[in-house]
């Protein structure tokens, strides 16, 4: 019998699970710059970093190969709704920072919107940056999620919060969340509080996002027990691997024990920069181990990201003809067809 070939809505998956792949990325070896010696062309005219960076997307573009190494799938324009909820919940997750969580969760929630669906973030990370990024001040905020999770008598429609962006409402948080993680300890139910406090609004959303902190602690586990399925950014660099089979052991336990419906919806790469040898081998290791759980959108380095932080607003309305604008928006196409 011939085996079916995946469509958009069902991405194929690596043959091996989830972990084993996530261990051999765990010894994966990137080659030294000495291996590389010849590579790049010697004497005669050179072309700029940038140059030879557009020619080569060029000739990808061209051939219909994207930066995973692939060839780019076909994703539907996402369908229009006339109704929304019950929403699927999506958690942002890595334990090593500086990987893009919240750049993220902010550009793929406001790209979601564009698209027509109603989308919540909540912002789970103490440090409040998720808040920062939507220009709200974290420290200014008399309630935020912590006294949704930990007082009976505050509900989430007392924090829900308006953002910018049309269609993109925000559950903020501050370092208060933080006494949050031992103080669940001695709940009942710890795990699922998050997953109580979100249940009264899931019908008036399309997608919840959680941008989780860097740990895997309890907080982050109350967002992988409730979520549907866990998206991964993962930053183009060698370290960033080394610590992928830790977490997805985090997401099989969730599985086995507290989520059995939770599933890895997309491993996203990003800080992606095409010039150099390094993140494209980064590259080739992740897409080898998990295949087509790598979504084909990547995230390139730019300065645009840096500045909507100042701006608080997300790059699709910061700077909306722009390059990562662009991405976001085949993200949140896949996304949605998955």
């Amino acid at each position: 019998m011939s085996t079916p070939t995946p469509t958009p809505n069902q991405p194929e998956r690596p043959a091996a699970s989830a972990g084993s792949a996530a261990a051999s990325l765990s010894q994966a070896t990137i080659a030294t710059p000495a291996d590389h010696d010849g590579d790049e062309p010697s004497g005669g005219a050179r072309l700029s970093r940038a140059e030879r960076a557009r020619a080569r997307a060029k000739e990808r573009e061209e051939s219909g190969i994207g930066p995973t190494g692939r060839p780019l799938r076909e994703i539907p324009e996402p369908p229009p709704l006339d109704h929304h909820g019950p929403a699927q919940v999506l958690a942002m997750c890595n334990q090593k920072g500086g990987v893009g969580k919240t750049t993220s969760t902010i550009n793929l929630g406001a790209a979601l919107a564009e698209c027509g669906r109603r989308v919540l973030l909540v912002d789970f990370d103490p440090q409040g940056a998720l808040s920062v990024g939507l220009g709200i001040q974290p420290h200014e905020l008399d309630q935020t999620v912590y006294n949704v999770i930990m007082e009976r008598s505050v509900g989430i429609e007392d924090v829900l919060r308006k953002t910018r962006v049309d269609g993109v409402d925000l559950l903020p948080s501050n370092i208060d969340l933080s006494a949050a993680e031992v103080q669940l300890v001695a709940e009942v139910g710890r795990e699922h509080t998050l997953l109580r406090v979100l249940r009264p609004v899931l019908n008036d959303y399309d997608y919840v996002l959680v941008d989780c902190q860097p740990s895997l602690g309890l907080l982050t586990v109350n967002a992988l027990t409730a979520a549907d399925g866990v998206i991964i950014p993962l930053e183009c660099e060698f370290f960033s691997l080394r610590g992928v089979a830790l977490l997805i052991d985090t997401i099989e336990k969730v599985q086995e024990r507290l989520n059995p419906k939770l599933d890895i919806t997309g491993i996203l790469a990003t800080m992606y920069d095409p010039r150099t040898l390094h993140s494209k081998e980064v590259m080739a290791r992740v897409v080898e181990a998990f295949g087509d759980t790598v979504f084909d959108t990547v995230i390139n380095r730019t300065v645009r990201f840096p500045e909507t932080t100042v701006a608080g607003e997300p790059i699709t309305t910061w700077a909306p003809k722009s390059a990562g604008a662009a991405a976001y928006r085949a993200l949140a196409r896949e996304v949605i067809a998955r």
